[in-house]
């Protein structure tokens, strides 16, 4: 069995376990029925735009060429740091983008992929954010009406949360099993001024999330296509949007957005 064209980040389907499909050129291959099986990934050298689908010898942003890295609106500052946006304002890259974008609902959450961490993502990307992260558990903190004030709230909790995923650990499935998420999430509510109080989410429900890993590695080693044209081993599950494989690889799909490659499957 073959397949072969450029790639997207996983797909992914709230289940017990998640469920994940890989999109490679007009296929959605069903991951999680090749755990198990060994499979090859072969790497020509070719890349492709996410945006505009050109050619670019180097992938910027997960994806994009340089051209569009500095002007469409998913490149823009405000994906990764949200207290940036301007769009209450009318000022973005593209308006009409940011009103889809950044002028909806957001939630800052907290979440445990080893530690815990603080995040914010737009409301439709509850759970797949949680879950490209690799998080275990997650909780709703608080509900805004902009991208930015979410920012602005993940701001101030950053100087007592960390918000970064420690991607090694989360990997091998080391997690704090001592946090007790609704008991961080009062605590996180008493850290934030009264005008940004009015925000805070009461849905308490804290999401337990399973992924289908058979095997996690004892160490991880990171593989990449930057580095070598073929990467082939036993996967043993995935996790996040990482693939990962025998003999402690892990392979970070999403980082590698627009390359073409053929991934072929061996029973």
């Amino acid at each position: 069995m073959e397949y072969q064209g450029n790639i997207l980040k996983m797909r992914s389907e709230l289940d017990d376990p998640i469920q994940y499909q890989l999109p490679i050129g007009d296929e959605l291959v069903n991951m999680n029925a090749l755990i198990g099986q060994h499979i090859q990934f072969n790497f020509d050298g070719q890349i492709n735009c996410i945006s505009c689908g050109k050619k670019t010898k180097t992938s910027f942003s997960q994806g994009f060429c340089y051209n569009c890295y500095q002007t469409v609106p998913e490149a823009g500052v405000d994906v990764m740091r949200p207290e940036l946006s301007r769009a209450q304002y009318g000022i973005a890259r593209d308006i009409k983008w940011a009103e889809e974008h950044d002028l909806i609902d957001h939630y800052v959450y907290l979440a445990v992929s080893s530690e815990l961490k603080v995040g914010v993502t737009r409301h439709h990307q509850v759970p797949t954010r949680w879950i490209d992260q690799g998080a275990s558990w997650a909780i709703r903190l608080a509900k805004t009406p902009n991208r930015h004030i979410a920012g602005i709230i993940e701001v101030l909790l950053k100087k007592h949360f960390t918000d970064k995923t420690n991607w090694r650990a989360m990997l091998q499935n080391q997690l704090d099993e001592s946090i007790k998420l609704d008991e961080e999430k009062q605590k996180a509510l008493k850290l934030i001024p009264a005008e940004l109080q009015q925000y805070f989410s009461d849905e308490n429900e804290i999401l337990e999330l399973h992924y289908p890993v058979t095997a996690y590695p004892e160490k991880v080693k990171s593989v990449t296509f930057d580095k070598q044209a073929e990467i082939v081993g036993k996967l043993m599950g995935i996790k996040g949007q990482y693939l990962i494989f025998d003999k402690n690889q892990v392979l970070n799909i999403r980082k590698h957005n627009g390359y073409f490659l053929k991934l072929s499957v061996n029973s």
